[in-house]
Parts: C-alpha cells; sequence; structure tokens
C-alpha cells in the first residue's frame, strides 16, 4: 500500500509529463465500454440493433416539458416542497438507468490510474461519484424519463401508516416498510425537476463523446470529499480532465467561446442532484431496501 501512495505522490507532482497517458486511459475507456456494450446489445437483439435514442414516454410538446419548472418557481416553496413524484414505467426506466450503471462502472474499472489508488480511496470516489456518473451517463445515451404525480401523505397519515417522516427518511430495515412509503411518497419534484434540467441542458449543448469522458473524469476524481490518502494526486487527475476539456472545446469549437463556460454550468448542475434521489428514483422500485452501495461494492469488486 505504501508504494501505491508514494507512487501517486510522483505521478501527482509531475504535472504535464503524465497527462496524454491519463487522460487516453480515461478515452479509451469510455470507448472500450462503449464497444462492449455494443456488442453486447448485438448479441441479444441482432435484429433490434438500432443508433436512436432512448426516450421512454416523451411528452409530445416542448413547451409543456419547460412548464413544469417555471410553476414550480411560481408555487409557494412549502407547497412545492411536499409535491412528491414517482416513474411513469418504471421496469423500463429502471431497466435502462441499470445498464447504464453497469456501463459506468465498467468505465470506472478500465480507467487505469483508478485502479492504482488504494482500495480505501477507490471507495471514497465510487461512494461520492456513482450518482452524478450515472446521470452523465443518461444524458449521454440520451435515456429520457416520465414521472407521475402522487399525494404527499399527511402527518396523521405517517402515523396512522407507520411511514416514516419524509425529511428525516432514512432506509428502512423492513422490506415491506420500504415498498410501502417509496410508492407512497416517491421523490420530490424539485429533485426529479433539478435531473431533468440537467438531461435537458446537455442534450442542448449536444456534448460529444470526448467532452463526455473528460466530464466523467472530472467527476470520478474528486478530490472534494474527506478521507482521501492521495488527495493531491486526484486534484491534480481532475485539473487535467478540466485542461484536456478545455484544450479539446478551443481545438473543435473554436467559434463557440462560451461552450467551455456552457460545460462547467452543466457540471455544477450535478452538484444538486442527491445519491439518495437516484437510488430511490431509478432503483428503490426494483431493489426495494436493499442498500445501493452494497450492490455497487458488489457489482465492482465482486464481494
Amino acid at each position: 500500500m505504501a508504494t501505491t501512495l508514494e507512487g501517486c505522490r510522483c505521478r501527482g507532482s509531475s504535472g504535464r509529463n503524465n497527462n496524454s497517458s491519463i487522460l487516453y486511459s480515461i478515452l479509451k475507456s469510455d470507448s472500450l465500454a462503449t464497444a462492449e456494450d455494443k456488442q453486447q446489445e448485438q448479441q441479444q437483439h441482432p435484429q433490434q440493433h438500432q443508433h436512436t435514442p432512448q426516450h421512454f414516454h416523451k411528452t409530445s410538446s416542448p413547451s409543456s416539458a419547460t412548464a413544469a419548472p417555471a410553476s414550480l418557481q411560481q408555487a409557494c416553496s412549502c407547497g412545492s416542497s411536499r409535491r412528491r413524484g414517482v416513474l411513469r414505467s418504471p421496469q423500463v426506466t429502471c431497466k435502462a438507468a441499470s445498464a447504464v450503471l453497469v456501463k459506468t462502472l465498467r468505465f470506472v474499472k478500465n480507467v487505469p490510474c483508478f485502479r492504482e489508488l488504494p482500495e480505501d480511496d477507490q471507495l471514497i470516489l465510487i461512494r461520492s461519484g456513482w450518482a452524478p456518473l450515472l446521470v452523465l451517463g443518461l444524458a449521454q445515451d440520451r435515456v429520457d424519463f416520465e414521472t407521475t404525480e402522487t399525494v404527499e401523505p399527511s402527518m396523521l397519515q405517517r402515523i396512522l401508516t407507520g411511514l416514516p417522516d419524509r425529511q428525516s427518511e432514512a432506509p428502512p430495515t423492513d422490506q415491506h416498510e420500504s415498498s410501502r412509503g417509496a410508492a407512497a411518497a416517491g421523490v420530490s419534484i424539485k429533485d426529479i425537476e433539478a435531473i431533468k434540467a440537467f438531461l435537458k441542458k446537455c442534450w442542448s449543448v449536444d456534448i460529444s463523446t470526448k467532452e463526455y469522458a473528460y466530464l466523467k473524469g472530472a467527476v470520478l476524481f474528486n478530490p472534494d470529499v474527506e478521507g482521501l490518502r492521495c488527495l493531491h494526486y486526484i486534484q491534480s487527475l481532475r485539473r487535467e480532465a478540466h485542461q484536456a476539456l478545455n484544450e479539446h472545446v478551443r481545438l473543435i469549437h473554436r467559434e463557440d467561446t462560451t461552450r467551455f463556460a456552457k460545460l462547467l454550468i452543466a457540471l455544477s448542475m450535478l452538484r444538486s442532484i442527491s445519491p439518495l434521489v437516484i437510488a430511490q428514483l431509478f432503483f428503490r422500485p426494483v431493489i426495494g431496501a436493499v442498500n445501493i452501495e452494497e450492490v455497487l461494492m458488489e457489482m465492482f469488486y465482486g464481494k
């Protein structure tokens, strides 16, 4: 472990010398994950393999899709926070989200500079980054989804039915309680709108495959989480991802001087998206009360 840590310090202090190899590994990992997914899809559905975007119950009118955020802003803040939503087609959408999660973990696993980190740092980065990486993957694969609004149970109803208080919701230990609570409460409409706003932002900018890879690198190597042992090395990896993204944008989109800023704005929108919301919206309808982090560790390390 000491050797790995010392290696991290050496790489972190080497600056731009290792930039091409590190970023190449990120790009190679993303392209490898995409190629493997396409190959598996062709083997499973050889006659149905298409390159068209995935849209699940997409609204027919763009104006109606953008009307919700405006109404939320005009509504009372307390009423807005009480509005809840659930997936309209949970089986279909959760299956798509699960496929993106598998692809995301494969991407992370194939980044050599990530696997060279101490296992403790790997665990911290996966726990902090799986949700924003998943949402980035949903945007890249153009996975859309629709929700339906549910009625927020009153405090009396919660007391009588034994539902947990919404503000202190935690993964229940009882399977039936979890399913009942998720079905009754859902997630906040504000949280759903935050996810949809990020997806629409990415699609409006028309982010390329390479840009998505650099954004994933910036999200994965997050030096802001506590407990990292290779902090300086991880800081250098994020800095190099930002620099490479900026250089790529300047080279490919010379006429668009605001594109890099737009990408950073999109990246900043991920900070308001809670992993608990992602787990409850996209996975709890399928896996129930199972701890999503335990599922991630089993998928990544085979434990």
